[in-house]
């Protein structure tokens, strides 16, 4: 039977950024990655909006906040080294009235205690940086946020994986374990540790592990419309000042790595796991558990689950997408929008008990085996560090 020192399940970034700096400390290891699509990167990690995130959303006792700085910086650096395009336009967060002065200033607050570049603007100043965005009274810029196209990091990261003599399996889905043996459908092996990075199923492959037993996966579905004008018509992401009760940044202009723009995303609730496009990946047992979940969340106090379904349903139109938009820039033209970018789904960890959603990034484990249980945004602008700690994790729990 095949063996490996280290099997890692999950080649998106949090997986390949761990087997790498497993490799890293541990050289004379062997380290086995699995992945059960025909390439690297396939959700979440290849769909996300490639912004480089700076780090002034979350509090200073966060995960999220240790490590975002440092993973814009380190990941920066990575894209340079491997002559990936990077956009460093920066990110202006703007007011849309009175209501939203006080978030602004958390969000400045959150900024300075997380050692992030903030610049807090006036209207005017606002203007000058780009002329089409709308703020009212104040608003603040981020000079450290940049946008990459995920898949050019993806296969950066794999092709360095591969050239440090880790095995990535490719058609390898994780299909259960006996003991230190898993099964995967490129056949078995007996691994001496299993690290859990399987994304929107980290929660289904921790319980076989005993793990993630007051936590489950609760999806969400996030869209782009792109823009028909030419490169360069926004110089900056222009970004709301989000509800910071939960964790979705609202709607949105993202810059790309090529100057194009997009607006969104959505956080429209998922009724499967890898409801991507119609019937896509349907699990009939997926539907009948997330249904009976989303039912309990009408009835629990965690959060507003009706309000916020309601609310992200109707940003299946189009004209109801761009409408939210054009809150934030001015010269927004409905019928440049008409093109849908690849969808994806937010693997958003809940609290079962609480029904509550998981702000911060959850692990757990034991001398045996390690589950990433919540590597959500930031988690791609994170992944660096984050893999490094985890590693620190790791031998902690193994000593």
């Amino acid at each position: 039977m095949e063996t490996a020192d280290y099997a890692v399940i999950g080649a998106g970034v949090i997986g390949l950024c761990v087997a790498r700096e497993l490799k890293k400390r541990n050289p004379g290891a062997k380290v086995t990655v699995f992945e059960k699509e025909n390439d690297v990167g396939r959700h979440a990690s290849g769909r996300n909006s490639g912004v480089l995130h700076a780090g002034f959303y979350y509090t200073a006792d966060s995960l999220k906040a240790r490590f975002c700085a440092e993973g814009n910086r380190k990941l920066s650096a990575y894209c340079d080294s491997r002559k990936i395009p990077l956009n460093r336009c920066g990110k202006l967060v703007v007011c849309k009235d009175e209501a939203d002065l006080p978030a602004l200033e958390e969000l400045l607050r959150r900024g300075r205690a997380n050692g992030v570049d903030l610049k807090e603007f006036s209207e005017e100043d606002a203007r000058t940086l780009e002329p089409r965005a709308k703020t009212f009274k104040k608003a603040l810029f981020s000079p450290s946020t940049a946008s990459v196209e995920p898949s050019r990091v993806m296969q950066a990261l794999q092709d360095d994986a591969r050239s440090e003599g880790i095995s990535v399996r490719l058609s390898a889905g994780y299909l259960g374990r006996k003991g230190k043996v898993l099964r995967t459908a490129a056949g078995e092996l007996e691994a001496g540790f299993t690290v859990n990075a399987a994304g929107l199923y980290a929660d289904r492959v921790a319980r076989d592990f005993g793990f993630s037993q007051e936590y489950r996966v609760l999806p969400f579905k996030g869209l782009y419309l792109y823009s028909d004008d030419p490169a360069g018509s926004l110089r900056v992401h222009v970004y709301p000042v989000p509800d910071l009760r939960n964790p979705f940044l609202g709607v949105h202009f993202t810059v790309k790595e090529d100057g194009r723009v997009k607006i969104g995303p959505t956080a429209i609730p998922a009724f499967w796991r890898e409801q991507y496009k119609g019937f896509d990946n349907f699990s009939a047992g997926e539907l009948a558990e997330i249904l009976m979940r989303q039912a309990g969340l009408l009835l629990s106090s965690g959060f507003d689950f009706g309000a916020l379904a309601v609310q992200e349903l109707r940003k299946y139109s189009k004209a109801r997408l761009v409408a939210l938009a054009s809150e934030l820039v001015r010269g927004v033209d409905p019928r440049g929008y008409t093109r849908w970018a690849e969808p994806g789904i937010r693997a958003q960890l809940l609290h079962a008990r609480t029904g509550k959603l998981v702000m911060d990034f959850v692990t757990e484990g034991d001398r045996d085996s390690f589950h990433i249980l919540n590597a959500v945004s930031p988690g791609f602008t994170c992944a660096l560090p984050f893999a490094e700690h985890v590693c620190g994790e790791i031998e902690r729990l193994r000593r």
